[in-house]
């Protein structure tokens, strides 16, 4: 879920804190691979939003958005140029629809979270599916941009670079400004923020105890956004399709880990020759 309010405490995390991270994130792990598995064509958001609630209890987690004040639901479901804090409908999916699923969990009051984007493909307009496909992976790839850049950098803020970087080379979309990436640990909106363009300041430094979540939000058109009258939804202004990745990432002595990747980042990571470190013990 992109960043709103944020609550003020210390960035980083001592080890034992980084260790009650791994549960959390692998409660949404289980709820993406969930979701994944069931997103077709005649699936509505309200049936994966189930899906993904009940993987999350399953691990002895609770959705963590349903904490966020007014919000019921245990994702995000953000279908065509609705780029984020959709609430999840009754509307099935159809083919030629692009859809990004958010979610999150907190286990032993540790906060997760993370997105991805599926594309429905549809065999009666194929120029439809790969346009689909490409701001999928472009805004994919941007998020492990982010990520390898994290891994390597001196202060937060170069993350924005590498993000924005990528999308303006591979392709002429939008990186939204407005909503952004952040801390994640006690709260699921923590400081600091997590920008994905360039910005004037360095930001924190980038130590062990650092865990962000890093979501380029991109739109195949406009980054200007409107808010639907439910007072969560947010569209893109002029009708483009868009496209969320999302993951928590940890920083600790002995590396990088993607906390809500079953592979810890192992598989993004491969082509930057950046070898995840999971969390010591």
């Amino acid at each position: 879920m992109a960043r709103r309010g944020l609550l003020r405490r210390s960035i980083y995390k001592s080890p034992a804190q980084l260790r009650l991270m791994v549960e959390p994130g692998l409660a949404a792990v289980d709820a993406l691979a969930a979701m994944r598995a069931a997103v077709a064509p005649g699936v509505t958001t309200l049936e994966l939003d189930a899906i993904a609630e009940a993987a999350i209890r399953a691990r002895g987690g609770e959705p963590n958005f349903m904490l966020e004040p007014g919000y019921r639901h245990t994702i995000c479901a953000n279908v065509n140029a609705d780029v984020v804090h959709s609430i999840p409908t009754d509307r099935p999916l159809e083919p030629g629809d692009i859809v990004s699923l958010d979610v999150g969990a907190i286990i032993g009051g540790w906060n997760s979270d993370a997105a991805f984007t599926a594309v429905i493909a549809d065999p009666a307009r194929p120029e439809l599916t790969a346009e689909n496909e490409r701001l999928s992976h472009v805004t994919e790839q941007a998020m492990w941009q982010g990520i390898a850049r994290l891994a390597r950098a001196k202060y937060l803020n170069e993350v924005g670079e590498s993000v924005q970087g990528y999308v303006r080379k591979h392709s002429d979309y939008g990186v939204l400004e407005d909503y952004i990436g952040h801390g994640i640990g006690r709260s699921m909106h923590e400081d600091p923020p997590v920008f994905n363009v360039p910005v004037p300041k360095r930001g924190p430094e980038v130590k062990p105890g650092l865990v962000v979540a890093i979501e380029p939000i991109i739109s195949a058109g406009t980054i200007d956004t409107v808010v639907q009258s439910d007072d969560w939804t947010v569209t893109i202004a002029d009708g483009s399709n868009s496209a969320q990745w999302e993951h928590s990432v940890a920083v600790h002595e002995g590396g990088v880990w993607v906390l809500t990747a079953d592979d810890g980042g192992a598989a993004g990571l491969a082509q930057f020759g950046i070898t995840p470190v999971p969390i010591p013990a």
